[in-house]
């Protein structure tokens, strides 16, 4: 194992001396040999120069998280052109192959996204979901026939951020403002490049070479001669691994006939048939435990963060609560708003009148509140329950699965949007104080009217 450790690390270190010999017109293809990239190569060149740069300017000013994650995403956007020069002077490989090549800017996009995890208690945490919500968008590499449509639906899934950060700065400062719109730019122009330039997918060469692990280059010259075959009465030393391995993979060619080898057990052999067997005492004979044997390094313990309950500037916090039953919010005020992460198995009230509530990542978890003039928001949550005592316009239900909503009779009105949601239902106040339950259609079915596609909720049965 330390030996194949050595030689992939020898490897990584060969292809970034390669790279930056083809980045220093070193190689890499006709294009660099040349100076000359294709013309959806200078296209996506127009996208970094706009929209990216503009993006990663404003996130500059802005400082904090926001720059952080701005250079992780020009990473990505960088690691995003070389594939498209690859593309460009090279024929399209095998499914292997292409993973590869799309492995760096696989690893980036997850760095992305787990940047915003690590930073939930940002001030600026809206603008680092906004990112992260929609970086996937940059796999449209990957996608066949519709990759323009699948840029589309990923920024639309950083809507909901974004147009909270419009909402949170659009009167104090506009260089918020400006960020969303760059940063919303770029996926806009992103699909007028991938409709005109790569319609059904990746655009690859038709007459380059077949691109390589080697992120295009040619593909290396054929083997040598393969290694004189491996003596397999050697049964110590370093080659014990392989001989094991050769006698597996025989046993496996046999096909039908590797059961013929196996001992028959009468029935006066086994022990659960066979009294006098079990009488014997003693341990049973056992086989070998190799996991057991098998030095292993100690699992690291799960880590549990304290409970926290505390205002913080404008916002309530309430997080990592364990069983906590009677949580309660009371000196409020309107500009402030409640979040809650990973609370589970608890309940919590929150009294008077406040701007926004939303319960993020939370189990079982019981909500009451008072009034909210804003919006109620259900996040990656697993059966929860809210109840509204005076008015809420709109409670906002998102990846969840299990949501009871109870109204008053003054929210009545409110609007309950949902999405990537099962489980969802709404209990009404009746005049005797009762609630009927409803549930929330999750079923839908579309149709083509001539002009148009309208969808109407199936009925649920049952």
């Amino acid at each position: 194992m330390a030996e194949l450790a050595g030689l992939v690390q020898r490897l990584e270190v060969a292809v970034g001396r390669l790279e930056a010999m083809s980045s220093s017109g070193g190689g890499g293809g006709p294009a660099a040999a040349t100076g000359v990239v294709s013309v959806y190569v200078e296209a996506y060149d127009n996208l970094l120069s706009g929209p990216v740069a503009q993006y990663t300017a404003l996130s500059q000013k802005i400082g904090g998280d926001v720059q952080k994650h701005a250079e992780l995403m020009k990473q990505a956007f960088s690691l995003q052109r070389q594939l498209l020069v690859t593309a460009s002077n090279s024929q399209k490989p095998s499914d292997s192959v292409l993973t590869s090549l799309l492995a760096p800017m696989s690893k980036v996009i997850q760095e992305v996204q787990a940047f915003r995890e690590k930073n939930r208690s940002s001030p600026l945490f809206n603008h680092l979901s906004a990112v992260s919500e929609s970086v996937p968008a940059l796999g449209w590499v990957a996608m066949a026939p519709k990759p323009g449509p699948y840029v589309k639906e990923m920024q639309d899934a950083a809507m909901f951020y974004t147009n909270r950060v419009l909402k949170d700065y659009k009167e104090k400062d506009k260089m918020h403002v400006e960020w969303v719109n760059a940063y919303v730019s770029i996926w806009t122009e992103l699909q007028a490049y991938v409709k005109q330039h790569h319609t059904t997918g990746l655009s690859w060469s038709q007459t380059g070479p077949v691109a390589s692990a080697s992120r295009g280059a040619p593909a290396p010259p054929p083997p040598g001669p393969p290694p004189p075959p491996m003596d397999l009465g050697k049964s110590s030393g370093g080659d014990s691994g392989a001989t094991n391995h050769n006698a597996l993979f025989a046993s496996i060619n046999k096909g039908a006939d590797i059961t013929k080898g196996l001992k028959h057990v009468s029935d006066n052999q086994k022990t659960h048939k066979n009294p006098v067997l079990k009488a014997q005492g003693g341990p049973l004979p056992s086989g070998p435990k190799p996991f057991a044997a098998r030095p292993t390094a100690a699992a690291s313990p799960a880590r549990t963060l304290p409970p926290v309950l505390e205002l913080d500037g404008k916002k309530w916090k309430v997080e990592n609560q364990e069983g906590a039953h009677g949580l309660v919010i009371s000196d409020t005020e309107l500009k402030q708003v409640v979040y809650t992460f990973k609370c589970n198995n608890s309940t919590l009230q929150v009294k008077g009148k406040i701007n926004s509530i939303t319960l993020d990542n939370c189990k079982k978890l019981g909500l009451v509140f008072d009034d909210v003039v804003g919006i109620v928001e259900v996040i990656n949550c697993k059966d929860v329950k809210v109840q509204v005592m005076g008015k809420v316009p709109t409670i906002s239900i998102n990846k969840t699965d299990g949501c009871h909503v109870y109204l008053s009779k003054d929210s009545l009105s409110c609007e309950i949007v949902s999405a990537k949601s099962s489980e969802m239902n709404v209990l009404v106040p009746n005049k005797d104080g009762e609630y009927t339950e409803i549930p929330v259609p999750e079923q839908f079915k579309t149709v083509w009217d001539g002009s148009k596609l309208v969808t109407t909720a199936t009925e649920i049965a049952g």
